[in-house]
């Protein structure tokens, strides 16, 4: 039974990487069941056996995604973080434009109403400023060098770094990510 769990879950974490792979190709209305399942050796029956909708896949594949950025941690996996360790994930961003460029697309498709990931976005961004209000807490108390409180600074910091995000995929020549986020924390006045 346990081997069986454990072949079920090895198998779900293969058919996450491969929808991360199509998505990053096509995007997500350009990827198909068919094409992940084909993928990783399945039928799309088969793919449904794991996960019973496309968005399911998709909600599974953001969540791994964000596992990823918090160590492992899931939901409040940044306790304890400083402005620091924010830089270092645009270093680790830096070094897999395939994942960056997938969370890229996904957000920009999801503003939409009807996008299957719109909800999983807005939730993920009221934890991810409340996070940073948190960091920001730490390390200034409660208002910053330049005036501003951490829950008005967070929504700029956490702008920043998407934003980033969107140049540096665009054109990443001219745009050294992390090298323009630490100059960024500079501006904050980190100490």
């Amino acid at each position: 039974m346990a081997a069986a769990r454990a072949r079920s879950e090895e198998r779900r974490a293969e058919i996450v990487r491969a929808a991360l792979e199509v998505i990053a190709e096509r995007g997500y209305r350009g990827a198909s069941l068919g094409a992940v399942a084909a993928r990783v050796g399945l039928t799309q029956q088969g793919l449904l056996h794991h996960f019973p909708t496309k968005e399911a896949l998709l909600v599974a594949v953001l969540e791994e995604r964000d596992q990823w950025d918090t160590g492992g941690g899931g939901s409040g996996g940044r306790d304890g973080w400083r402005l620091d360790l924010l830089a270092s994930l645009v270093e680790y961003n830096a070094m897999r434009p395939g994942i960056v460029q997938t969370f890229s697309a996904l957000l920009g498709e999801s503003v939409t109403e009807d996008h299957p990931a719109r909800d999983f976005f807005t939730r993920r961004y009221a934890q991810v400023r409340a996070e940073t209000e948190d960091v920001l807490r730490a390390e200034y108390g409660d208002r910053l060098p330049g005036g501003l409180t951490p829950e008005r600074a967070a929504p700029l910091v956490v702008a920043v770094l998407d934003g980033l995000q969107y140049q540096w995929l665009l054109d990443p020549d001219a745009v050294d990510m992390p090298a323009v986020f630490r100059d960024f924390l500079r501006l904050l006045g980190t100490r």
